[in-house]
């Protein structure tokens, strides 16, 4: 009997527990899929005593109507608590990291240790042919080839995007456009129905290019526009900003709040058959304070079969960024959304060194990671570059900026996961992880150590190592 006709006498619960979607459609006019998604955890973090855990359900959905559609969806509904360095970044921003608000904050000025937050990626595309795709909806992008991106990642929230891509072979070519919010600046009543948060636009190009089988080169640009200016006078979405050309100083008028332009390079180099080095550099065309050294680059190199091991992989990569690069004088233009950087989970004024090590053997996928960072984080009453959503301009220490300014912090983190699949098509796992985290500076010492269990599914990035 062949495989396949042995998984047709697997029973229903059997095949969409561990081999297909639970809903799933083919026909020559359409397809269809469908999955339930859960995400159960429970923990115990031993410094703190309490006991993480996380209590997810969703779904995920996806097809294509005919040769020229296609759709992706899914939701997450979900309540849980968070070791204590998390809690308090949510409690600092109202924000669950990456995935939006958290409901039992908003308006709140009593703060909870328990947390409350939905998630929504939401995507239709249109590929009229092979070298055009249009896609609209509300996703995130990451740029790059390493762990990090510090031109744009997928570390903050999902938003609403208008996203072309071209495809002419050896080059790539992407244009997006975003609406963003920033919970941080003045609400004005906006809709005279009650306060509303800020939003702004977002301008996004990057162009790549294969130049051989062994070297790419990759150009970026970003531009960030207020919708409103600091006295509320709503200006909307310039069509100027349409402009497909990179590198353009300002796609448009810029209202009474300057545009916030960026741009930079990604590049990587296949240097061995299994071994490439590749690395990013991006320039802040912002100077508010007289620093124009607003520099941010990563550097790294990635590879497959480690001593010659089979499915060993591995990737050790450095990323840096100088004081008051994505910030703003005018912080509601910060390279942001809902207060989260849309680069570096560290925002700038850092120096990171990371590795991960990944083996796969089986249904079995073994992960560990370590990172050593430093920073400086804002002390006596001045803003020392690290915090993006600061004005760069108010409360500026004397002298040029030096990374690593401010309070001298160091960052050690470790985590290790081992995961076994039960069903590859929906991710659905049972995962154990443990993780160390030591946060050092001259005002505290903050230390994590955690170990979780969980069954899990879904496809969402989700980064825990800030």
């Amino acid at each position: 009997m062949s495989t396949e006709q042995h998984a047709t006498k697997r029973s229903w619960l059997h095949r969409i527990l561990f081999d297909q979607h639970l809903v799933d459609v083919k026909n020559k006019d359409y397809t269809f899929y469908f999955d339930y998604i859960t995400d159960l955890q429970i923990g115990r973090e031993f410094t703190a005593g309490t006991a993480p855990n996380l209590n997810t359900r969703g779904y995920q959905a996806g097809g294509t109507i005919g040769k020229k559609f296609f759709f992706y969806t899914s939701g997450y509904e979900n309540q849980g608590a968070f070791a204590n360095y998390e809690q308090n970044y949510i409690n600092t921003l109202k924000i669950i990291p990456g995935e939006g608000q958290d409901r039992t904050l908003i308006g709140q000025s009593t703060i909870k240790n328990t947390n409350d937050w939905s998630y929504v990626t939401s995507l239709a595309g249109y590929a009229p042919n092979k070298f055009l795709t249009i896609e609209l909806g509300q996703d995130k992008t990451f740029i790059g080839d390493g762990y990090r991106s510090v031109l744009l990642s997928d570390y903050a929230s999902n938003y609403p995007l208008l996203r072309l891509m071209v495809n002419l072979g050896s080059v790539q070519y992407m244009a997006m456009w975003a609406y963003l919010d920033d919970t941080n600046a003045p609400k004005f009543d906006l809709n005279k129905s009650g306060p509303s948060d800020r939003r702004k636009w977002a301008v996004f190009h990057y162009i790549d290019w294969n130049i051989n089988n062994r070297l790419s080169a990759g150009f970026f640009n970003a531009l960030i526009a207020a919708e409103t200016d600091n006295l509320g006078n709503r200006h909307g979405f310039d069509f100027n900003y349409i402009n497909p050309v990179l590198f353009a100083k300002g796609l448009g008028p810029s209202g009474a709040i300057p545009d916030h332009t960026l741009f930079g390079f990604n590049g990587k180099y296949k240097i061995l058959d299994k071994t490439t080095l590749y690395g990013q550099l991006l320039f802040d065309q912002s100077i508010s304070n007289g620093a124009n050294n607003r520099v941010a680059y990563q550097l790294g190199f990635r590879g497959a079969d480690l001593f010659k091991v089979n499915s060993l992989n591995y990737i050790f990569e450095y990323n840096t960024a100088a004081p008051y690069t994505y910030s703003n004088q005018n912080p509601i233009v910060s390279y942001t959304d809902f207060s989260e950087p849309l680069a570096h989970p560290y925002g700038a004024n850092f120096k990171e060194w990371l590795g991960i090590v990944n083996y796969s053997v089986g249904k079995f996928d073994f992960q560990g990671e370590l990172i050593y960072s430093k920073y400086g984080y804002d002390t006596n009453g001045l803003n020392y570059g690290k915090d993006v959503n600061q004005a760069d301009n108010v409360a500026i220490p004397a002298g040029n900026p030096t990374n690593g300014q401010g309070l001298a912090t160091s960052l050690k983190y470790a985590e290790g996961t081992v995961s076994y699949m039960l069903n590859p098509k929906f991710n659905f796992r049972v995962e154990v992880g443990g993780l160390y985290r030591e946060e050092t500076n001259d005002l505290a010492i903050t230390k994590t150590n955690l170990i979780i269990i969980g069954l899990r599914s879904s496809f969402r990035n989700l980064y825990h190592d800030f």
